[in-house]
């Protein structure tokens, strides 16, 4: 992956994103591009074209294509995946930085997990809203959303990075404007709350 300092950080930012969203059709598909000799990786990354990488992380796909279509369950296992997609998501951004000095490489890796957070923060919270629905159709719908965008943005990221990383981009605004959105709800809430308490 020896492309210009600016490309890669723009491919850095839209596969940490998809990362943060489905880790394993992330690695599948980063493996299979590798594999097709589409995308050349860096050799601190060459393990992720083996077929055994590629199998293992395909079978996880599947499992998670599954798991988490589950209202109530999915909300369980992707909280468990906070410990998966985030560290995954930095290690690959250590590692696709191997040409770059430590400090360059360290920040590279925090901003892979912060990225990948954001995702996985955004994907959890939307979640959230949507399992209390009795029909299960919205979680699928998001769920098959979700699956589709993680295996795009990383293929999109190797031919067109930084559009990838702008698609990236808004999406992680859009983030952040929601999350600000509820935590201003939340706290109107709690004073009125508060004030019908008090009066």
């Amino acid at each position: 992956m020896n492309l210009p300092p600016n490309e890669l950080v723009a491919l850095l930012v839209a596969i940490s994103f998809a990362a943060g969203l489905n880790v394993y059709a992330t690695l599948v598909t980063l493996g299979l591009l590798a594999h097709a000799g589409l995308l050349p990786l860096p050799a601190t990354l060459h393990l992720l074209s083996n077929w055994w990488i590629i199998v293992a992380s395909g079978i996880m796909f599947v499992i998670e294509f599954f798991a988490d279509k589950i209202p109530a369950f999915d909300l369980i296992w992707n909280a468990l995946h906070t410990f998966v997609r985030v560290p995954l998501a930095g290690l690959l951004a250590y590692a696709a930085t191997s040409q770059l000095s430590p400090g360059k490489q360290l920040l590279a890796t925090v901003l892979g997990g912060a990225i990948a957070l954001a995702a996985h923060g955004g994907k959890t919270a939307v979640r959230a809203a949507v399992t209390p629905s009795p029909e299960p159709f919205s979680n699928i719908t998001l769920s098959l959303g979700e699956d589709a965008l993680a295996i795009f943005l990383t293929w999109f990221a190797t031919q067109h990075p930084y559009w990838a990383a702008a698609i990236a981009g808004v999406f992680l605004l859009t983030i952040i404007v929601l999350v600000r959105w509820v935590v201003r709800a939340l706290r109107a809430l709690f004073r009125g709350a508060e004030q019908d308490l008090v009066g």
